[in-house]
């Protein structure tokens, strides 16, 4: 076969397959749906709100030390990765970075952010007042700050003080590390509450451009144990009287690899949950009841 014949055949092929592969994409192909909150236009927004079945999902981070090797927002840029892991998985919306919660421990280390009790419960009241105005009737908060699992659970309790429109749905996995066969075999250390072995691991693997593991031994992650003789009571000061460094366990062990594990089935865990609660019709239509009974307890006899 003559080389101009061959170039002219292949030629043809070439322009026949992309004209077959022209038809199959529409005139105006429909632009990805952004996750975040705040990357959202308008029309997307409204779009958003109804491809994610009114749910959107908060990770709650906070500002403050996490040793000398983790930056002072781990819990925030651990949150959201977690998050939006997860919501790409199952399409929801999630909120921007919110950072305010309970740390009033750590008030005597620098950088630390710790806004009144008030301010807190205020500004995520109003957070959820707000989405629910523009549609959003489920909200799921995550938690990704170990100091506001009370403040978290103390607000859930509160939404039925009144009436309200929309369900808050707190998160809590139902797996334990400690637990897991895979997460215990890589797990090198025992004492790890704070900025230790697991935290820095998960960093390791969202984040490691933020990780300084040569800094991690500058501080003492000791537990010092200086209210142990208090066996039957809780008082605030408990974690300084432990760890007054805001620093519990070894982090120089960590490694991406845990951090990864760790990583996988917490967003395997807050998948199931958005499925669930997208799913859910209970929830808001028991509050509907409960509210309706609360404003008349007591049945008037006419």
């Amino acid at each position: 076969m003559k080389k101009s014949v061959f170039l002219g055949i292949a030629a043809a092929l070439i322009l026949s397959l992309g004209t077959a592969g022209a038809g199959t994409v529409p005139d105006n192909p429909e632009p990805k749906l952004s996750v975040h909150y705040e990357e959202l236009t308008v029309p997307d927004f409204v779009r958003a709100v109804e491809r994610a079945g009114g749910t959107c999902i908060i990770p709650l981070g906070i500002i403050e030390k996490h040793g000398a090797h983790l930056p002072l927002g781990t819990d925030l840029i651990s949150a959201r990765e977690t998050v939006r892991r997860a919501a790409e998985r199952d399409y929801t919306i999630v909120f921007p970075p919110y950072y305010f919660g309970q740390i009033f421990e750590a008030r005597h280390q620098p950088g630390t952010l710790a806004y009144s009790e008030r301010l807190i419960f205020d500004v995520l009241a109003e957070t959820c007042a707000e989405l629910s105005r523009n549609g959003i009737k489920k909200i799921i908060l995550y938690n990704g700050h170990g100091g506001n699992d009370s403040f978290l659970t103390y607000f859930c309790q509160a939404q039925l003080a009144s009436a309200k429109d929309y369900v808050v749905y707190f998160f809590t996995p139902t797996a334990n590390a400690e637990d897991d066969p895979e997460i215990r075999k890589l797990l090198k250390t025992k004492l790890d509450f704070h900025a230790g072995e697991r935290e820095t691991s998960e960093m390791l693997a969202v984040a490691p451009e933020l990780v300084r593991l040569d800094q991690a031994g500058a501080d003492s992650g000791a537990d010092l144990k200086r209210l142990a003789a208090l066996t039957r009571a809780y008082t605030g000061i408990w974690w300084y009287a432990r760890f007054p460094n805001h620093y519990a366990g070894d982090g120089s062990v960590a490694t991406a690899e845990l951090g990864r594990l760790l990583v996988k089935k917490t967003v395997d865990e807050l998948t199931a949950l958005i499925k669930e609660v997208k799913a859910d019709t209970a929830a808001a239509e028991l509050q509907k009841r409960f509210f309706e009974s609360a404003g008349k307890p007591v049945p008037v006899k006419k």
